[in-house]
């Protein structure tokens, strides 16, 4: 069993070495629990919480791996990070996981009454009372409206918005088999399998690295 606080928030001069063959939990120890300067929060336990509360809530598997990997992206990248974050992935997972990791981030600039999802109130403060999202994000939305998948991005936007409680317990082992199952953990590790995506996870690993 892993410890309750394996997702504890790490300061960024206190990285910890990676295995030699790291695992996607390895990253969330050890690198998605990192809160970058910019982010208000470290994604590691605000997408398990996310992956839980769609767990909990009687979600698909394939939904619960989407919420808990949609903002693997903010891990080096805040802008477009959904687009950033089913890169990342692709190789690993299913093409439905990783569309709705990549169409959550236009999802969550528009309300969805079917579901519950409201605009969220945080967005009124980070982009203002009149904040239009771009063009490219509205042909997003429309786009994804008409897609048979539509609604695996939005149950992502769903448990993404509402998970944010920091008195929440947190912890990956009830999501273990999950991963196991519809995550493609690469025998070499992530990072090192010479997949299209390996510079991107070897980034993570050594963030400080120069050059």
């Amino acid at each position: 069993m892993m410890p309750k606080d394996d997702l504890r928030i790490v300061p960024k001069t206190s990285l910890e070495p990676m295995p030699e063959r790291p695992s996607l939990f390895d990253f969330f120890r050890l690198r998605f629990s990192r809160r970058r300067p910019e982010l208000p929060f470290a994604p590691a336990p605000h997408m398990a919480q996310s992956a839980l509360r769609a767990l909990r809530s009687g979600a698909s598997e394939e939904t619960v791996l989407a919420c808990l990997l949609h903002d693997v992206g903010l891990a080096f990248m805040s802008p477009d990070h959904g687009w950033w974050g089913a890169q990342l992935v692709e190789p690993y997972v299913s093409e439905r996981v990783a569309w709705a990791i990549r169409h959550h981030q236009a999802l969550r600039f528009f309300p969805d009454p079917s579901v519950g999802y409201e605009y969220p109130p945080s967005y009124r403060k980070i982009f203002g009372e009149d904040y239009l999202p771009e063009p490219y994000l509205v042909a997003a939305y429309q786009e994804a409206r008409k897609h048979r998948w539509y609604m695996e991005a939005r149950l992502v936007t769903l448990n993404d918005e509402y998970a944010f409680d920091p008195q929440a317990e947190i912890s990956l082992e009830p999501l273990a088999e999950i991963v196991g199952r519809h995550f493609r953990q690469p025998r070499e590790g992530l990072g090192f399998d010479a997949s299209p995506v390996a510079h991107m996870w070897r980034s993570i690993i050594w963030p400080g690295r120069p050059l």
